[in-house]
């Protein structure tokens, strides 16, 4: 038993040293993005000076009684930063930009929290797995709207202006859904 978990946890040390540093980005309020976080191939031929890759990740399961009925279910949803597919035009970017990337990445985060938020709503039963998948397809529906409202209405952060309303209104959101941070 005690070399099991030695193994275990020899298993477990490695697994986290050898991940690789490249991997996605769990959104984390204390930590931001820079530009080092953006590692992937600017496409020259875009008229976009750079481009976060963000998104929802979401598992979930099930417990069933032994006649299929439905007891109760688990989920886990992240926010998630995509290096190897965010980039940036080294020649055409500044700190300016590179907060209208974060409020991207805070953007996804939000939704992440709203998803949360639904899913701790719901009741159990048998059409709960039909039920998450509506959610999931859902919010990630909002979400891709929502992005899309924020780089038209901040002219893709050149209105400074709305820029800064933007940001504050996020800011404020991610407050007004923090508790749902922690559900799943």
């Amino acid at each position: 038993m005690a070399l099991l978990k030695l193994n275990l946890l020899f298993l477990i040390f490695f697994a986290v040293f050898i991940q690789n540093k490249d991997a996605a980005l769990v959104w984390n309020p204390t930590y931001k993005l820079s530009w080092a976080d953006f590692k992937g191939k600017p496409n020259l031929n875009s008229d976009a000076v750079a481009i976060t890759a963000s998104g929802i990740t979401f598992n979930y399961s099930i417990t069933k009684e032994s006649n299929n009925d439905v007891l109760g279910f688990a989920t886990e949803v992240y926010a998630h930063f995509y290096p190897k597919q965010s980039w940036y035009k080294i020649d055409s970017v500044n700190n300016h930009i590179l907060s209208h990337e974060q409020v991207h990445f805070d953007i996804t985060e939000l939704y992440a929290r709203k998803f949360r938020y639904k899913i701790s709503k719901l009741k159990v039963s048998n059409s709960i797995k039909k039920q998450l998948k509506k959610l999931h397809y859902d919010i990630n529906t909002e979400l891709s709207e929502i992005q899309h409202k924020y780089d038209t209405e901040t002219d893709f952060s050149r209105n400074f202006k709305f820029q800064a309303q933007w940001r504050i209104f996020i800011e404020t959101e991610l407050k007004m859904y923090e508790k749902s941070q922690n559900i799943n």
